[in-house]
């Protein structure tokens, strides 16, 4: 194939201009970006063709020998059929669910009990609990069985400042996921990606290691929006990969280095099991639909149940 604009030496009665009408009805001309896409799809079918401009600035013509010109023909009308939709249009944006009150009410409700671990309350046997102490993710406990370690760990905070970042930062991320999935859906994926985070964590770390915080939450709320995001403009993800790798390096320099108690493995694995969750996510709405207003409100009360269980396991074995 000769994709230079010469004159063609081949005697010019044994070739035929491919009229781009035939083909498609809506082109007049031949661009040469569409010309060099006819030529391949040509090669690829071992016919012979020629592409060189054409009379008027811009033009370009595609030519092909005139003896096998009915299966060119074929070829390029079969392939513009087959590829008319593609790539697919951009799927609309979903409908957002108006539940901006009730999630701030959760975030309020996670402050609240910030400020009631830095009590004196006593337990059960007399003594001051120690929330940190029967809460935090401890690597070793948590393998030893010790799993509502796991949900705990994702409601304590080692001062305000660690608070304050998770609310005002990570709130965000919570704010659009509940918004994009509904209330019950979005809190049990995210206490799953945390719970799933601290467990991956625990399994790779020293028998010492031990953290609290939201943010392996936060961070599995960023990983399942970009995994949404993936698979709902899976055809159009050229101009969209970046977002959530650019949404994960802000909130790790922003979450990532601060607080005591706080590790760079569990964001990392709450990230890696927040994509993982969203991909299955997005999978079954799109096959399903979203929950109905039922199924969130059950949602919604299962995640609660499952915190208010784990605490209260944890100071009845503390």
């Amino acid at each position: 194939m000769d994709s230079e604009s010469e004159h063609i030496s081949i005697a010019r009665e044994t070739w035929q201009v491919i009229e781009p009408g035939l083909i498609d009805e809506s082109l007049i001309t031949l661009t040469q970006q569409r010309a060099r896409l006819w030529s391949l799809v040509l090669d690829a079918r071992f016919l012979p063709c020629q592409i060189v401009t054409g009379k008027e600035p811009g033009g370009w013509s595609l030519l092909v020998p005139l003896w096998r010109s009915d299966e060119a023909y074929q070829e390029l009308q079969r392939f513009e059929r087959e590829n008319r939709q593609w790539p697919p249009a951009v799927p609309p944006p979903r409908p957002l669910r108006e539940n901006t009150l009730a999630t701030i009410s959760v975030l309020i409700l996670l402050a609240t009990f910030h400020n009631i671990t830095r009590l004196d309350i006593t337990g059960p046997g007399g003594i001051t609990i120690d929330w940190l102490q029967l809460g935090s993710a401890d690597a070793s406990r948590i393998l030893d069985g010790e799993w509502w370690r796991l949900v705990t760990a994702l409601t304590l905070h080692s001062d305000v400042v660690h608070l304050l970042s998770n609310l005002f930062i990570g709130g965000m991320f919570v704010l659009l996921l509940c918004r994009e999935l509904g209330s019950g859906l979005a809190w049990a994926l995210l206490l799953l990606a945390g719970s799933l985070g601290n467990l991956i964590n625990a399994a790779v770390q020293t028998g010492k290691h031990s953290s609290v915080g939201a943010s392996t939450a936060v961070f599995g709320a960023v990983g399942i929006l970009a995994a949404l995001s993936l698979v709902r403009y899976r055809n159009h993800l050229r101009k969209r990969w970046m977002l959530p790798v650019a949404a994960a390096l802000g909130i790790l320099v922003l979450l990532g280095t601060e607080g005591k108690n706080t590790d760079l493995g569990a964001h990392l694995f709450g990230f890696l099991a927040g994509i993982a969750l969203g991909l299955a996510t997005e999978s079954v709405i799109g096959r399903s639909g979203q929950p109905g207003r039922t199924m969130n409100l059950l949602l919604a009360l299962l995640s609660g149940v499952t915190v208010v269980a784990a605490w209260l396991i944890a100071v009845t074995a503390g």
